[in-house]
């Protein structure tokens, strides 16, 4: 595929709007259930900073909703006009569970999200949690029928061929219930816990080190670490393993080339360390951990893991370069991400979280890298399942829209990448401005109650 093909443009731009979509879904998606617990606490314990947590951040998931749904839209007209021939072919099966995102979902969430912001006066305490939980509901549930659709596209069950050659669904629940999906799901999903704890605490961390809103602060870094420690390392065991070894089972050319492994065998090992060299067929410089890949894929140090030279060159994902460094710094990356906030909840046993000046820098700066590794999982999924738009049954060559040509392309890209990126200025200048104006600091009655925020006002420099 040369930069002159369409379909290269049309990968690209399709490639290009995703990534800068799911930004935005994955801190909803993970800030989510940060709301429900505040709320819960608030209503358990009557204690105003959960309520003031909630508030807060449901500015932060508002603004994100909002710009999520703008930057989810053109993907959805994408299968229309960049792949016609895909959405021809596949569209009676993958059509069904996109509509379903959009009229159980989506509708359900986008209902709630204005009540969780602005309704919580009006609603009173109880049914202002139960929109919080409506929203997260809602949320995942989006991201359920989201993957259900992309998992099918990955492992094809429950289908069948119409007569014009068309996919259709032959049975629903084997389509709906599709184990890649609830694999992917739940792998997912925990993925995007990690980002939003790791956004809670690094908002946390900056609050600390201006030592404004101390409270609030405290708050957000006990929730952020405890819930990305958990998270990141069900991202890895369970759910990151289980995903593995659906790969193995059913995309053996896709592991082989995640791992570089271009002669099989058993006992085969994982690449801590290597280059690999696609015209050479070899791994070069290899530092390996000996049977660690048979475990993951197959259960035994001793499994055969199939290698690249089993495979016809056309089966081949076609770039392997990008997809095993891909799938390599995510794992990297999910690695410091447990070393990090097992270290950050040590600090809290020992009661020096928010006094280690350098950890709190450091939670703070990691706040991109959620972020990046889950660009890099949805890279290695997808450039996995290439050279096939529906694995094994339908080729992305075919599936591009030939009406269509590259310098089209390539200027609704162009169009994309500065509408996005103004966007994206709007985006961040107001949530800025949210973190810079900071949680609810609402006056409680009393003269006690001035005096605190006189005390915590000259602390956090007039921000409290």
């Amino acid at each position: 595929m040369s930069l002159s093909d369409p379909a290269f443009w049309s990968r690209f731009q399709f490639g290009f709007t995703l990534i800068y979509h799911y930004l935005f879904p994955q801190l909803t998606m993970g800030l989510s259930w940060f709301l429900v617990y505040w709320k819960w606490r608030a209503l358990k314990t009557g204690d105003e900073k959960y309520n003031r947590a909630v508030r807060f951040w449901a500015k932060i998931f508002g603004l994100n909703f909002a710009v999520g749904v703008v930057t989810g839209i053109p993907m959805e007209f994408q299968f229309g006009t960049n792949w016609a021939s895909f959405a021809r072919y596949a569209g009676g099966t993958i059509g069904q569970t996109l509509a379903m995102e959009g009229m159980f979902a989506f509708f359900l969430e986008s209902a709630f999200v204005g009540a969780l912001i602005w309704g919580e006066k009006r609603l009173g305490p109880r049914y202002h949690f139960l929109s919080t939980v409506a929203v997260a509901l809602g949320s995942w549930l989006s991201g359920y029928f989201i993957l259900v659709t992309n998992a099918f596209m990955q492992h094809p069950v429950g289908y069948q061929v119409d007569s014009r050659g068309s996919l259709a669904i032959g049975s629903f629940s084997a389509y709906l219930l599709n184990p890649w999906a609830l694999i992917q799901f739940s792998h997912n999903q925990i993925a995007a816990l990690v980002t939003g704890s790791f956004v809670v605490t690094a908002i946390g961390a900056f609050y600390a080190l201006r030592q404004l809103h101390p409270i609030q602060a405290q708050l957000y870094l006990r929730a952020g670490t405890w819930t990305g420690l958990i998270a990141s390392l069900l991202v890895a065991f369970p759910t990151g393993d289980q995903q593995a070894k659906m790969v193995g089972r059913h995309q053996p050319v896709s592991l082989a080339a995640m791992e570089g492994k271009f002669v099989g065998g058993p006992d085969a090992g994982v690449a801590v360390i290597g280059q690999p060299n696609v015209a050479a067929r070899r791994l070069d410089n290899p530092i390996e951990m000996p049977g660690a890949l048979s475990f993951l894929a197959y259960g035994h140090f001793g499994s055969y893991v199939h290698g690249l030279d089993e495979f016809p060159t056309n089966q081949w994902p076609d770039n392997i370069e990008i997809l095993y460094y891909s799938f390599h710094l995510m794992v990297t990356l999910g690695t410091m991400f447990i070393v990090l906030m097992a270290y950050a909840r040590f600090e809290e046993w020992r009661g020096r979280l928010q006094s280690n000046t350098l950890l709190m820098w450091v939670l703070m700066l990691t706040l991109p890298f959620p972020y990046i590794a889950n660009t890099l999982g949805w890279m290695t999924a997808e450039l996995g399942r290439q050279p096939w738009l529906v694995y094994g049954l339908f080729h992305t060559s075919d599936g591009y829209s030939k009406a269509v040509s590259g310098g089209d392309t390539l200027f609704t890209l162009i169009g994309f990448a500065g509408l996005y990126f103004v966007l994206g200025l709007l985006y961040l200048y107001l949530v800025g401005r949210e973190i810079a104006l900071g949680p609810d600091q609402e006056p409680m009655a009393g003269p006690s109650a001035e005096r605190e925020e006189m005390v915590v006002g000259s602390r956090g420099g007039g921000f409290a």
